[in-house]
């Protein structure tokens, strides 16, 4: 059973196909089903802070099945997504009902798309870098694989890091401030790769002009294949799914801080420069991406083998029912100021 627990990360595209099947209020089944059954269930179950033996690591490791649970959101997504295109196309729905669309869509992106791209975009063989890249796609957001592998996992939990929120910044300051940094941040690591590998700026090996092509390609696509109406459709879901995504990049670091050393360099990232939560059905939702420490730690180390660190701040609640807190700056303070440790909350 251990085995294919993961298995339980497709409910969110189940719940998503009948968002996209339903009228009416059912539109928001996986709004619902997302911060709602899953929270709940969060706080209902136990929490599980229990690590791989050597022996149980090493058998997971090579286990092949873990992989093909992240390969097999691909077909899915955007079988999904021919779905929700072809219904948008055909169908006149209310304003409320497009709302339940827009949103059911823009999260089945965010966990099932930028969440599994986010986990092979880490990996070594380049058929799965490939897999994620495509998966951040539909999400508009590309650029995040330069800036996430060269720049946030380096610079995380200092000021220069744009997906590492400050101390009593709210969500909404940290949706403009990360976007548009990491934007920028991302050519700026592209131009500095180019320049070791001494290539031009127009170079085939520039992924940034690549992903300037591909995404709009993608919409023209949409819109030729069905109507402006879909491809404007698909924007505003690949918006929706990039703020769930800074959602959760918001949740992982807030406040926290690495110091500078006597020499003047920031310390090195240690397993308290990340929120983490062990919440049972979160974890397994997101592919254990709430054991964020270990994963900054080592970023290749597959899913299914990150650990447990004590020393780790915890979240309070599970990360869907601590993105619901943080749309409510002032109940979000109330409640993480405290947590945040005193001498991170000085710099």
């Amino acid at each position: 059973m251990k085995n294919i627990k993961y298995l339980f990360a497709y409910t969110i595209p189940a719940s998503a196909y009948i968002s996209i099947m339903s009228f009416g209020v059912g539109t928001y089944a996986t709004v619902f089903y997302a911060f709602i059954v899953i929270p709940i269930l969060d706080s209902v179950l136990k929490k599980n802070t229990e690590n791989l033996n050597e022996e149980e690591a090493g058998e997971k490791k090579i286990n092949k099945i873990f992989d093909w649970m992240l390969y097999i959101n691909l077909p899915i997504v955007f079988g999904l997504l021919w779905v929700v295109f072809n219904r948008v196309e055909n169908i006149e729905y209310t304003s409320s009902e497009s709302i339940g669309l827009l949103l059911s869509t823009g999260i089945l992106l965010a966990t099932n798309a930028i969440n599994v791209a986010h986990e092979l975009c880490h990996r070594k063989k380049y058929f799965e870098r490939f897999m994620g890249k495509t998966l951040f796609m539909p999400c508009l957001y590309m650029h995040f694989y330069i800036e996430h592998n060269f720049g946030h996992h380096i610079n995380v939990a200092t000021p220069e890091d744009g997906a590492t929120a400050k101390y009593r910044q709210s969500l909404y300051s940290f949706w403009i401030t990360s976007v548009t940094k990491q934007y920028a941040d991302a050519w700026k690591k592209q131009k500095q790769l180019l320049k070791l590998k001494n290539l031009s700026f127009f170079s085939i090996k520039n992924d940034m002009l690549w992903y300037h092509l591909i995404q709009p390609a993608y919409l023209i696509l949409a819109a030729t294949l069905f109507s402006f109406k879909v491809m404007g459709f698909a924007i505003i879901v690949g918006i929706i799914a990039f703020l769930f995504l800074e959602c959760i990049n918001y949740i992982e670091h807030y406040g926290l801080r690495r110091l500078k050393n006597e020499s003047g360099r920031y310390e090195r990232v240690q397993s308290y420069h990340s929120w983490n939560s062990n919440h049972s059905i979160g974890r397994i939702v997101l592919y254990e991406l709430t054991r964020h420490s270990d994963h900054h730690f080592k970023s290749s180390k597959k899913y299914q083998l990150l650990d447990c660190h004590d020393e780790s701040p915890q979240l309070p609640f599970g990360y869907p029912a601590s993105i619901l807190l943080s749309f409510i700056p002032p109940l979000w303070f109330f409640i993480m100021n405290p947590l945040v440790p005193k001498k991170m909350k000085k710099i």
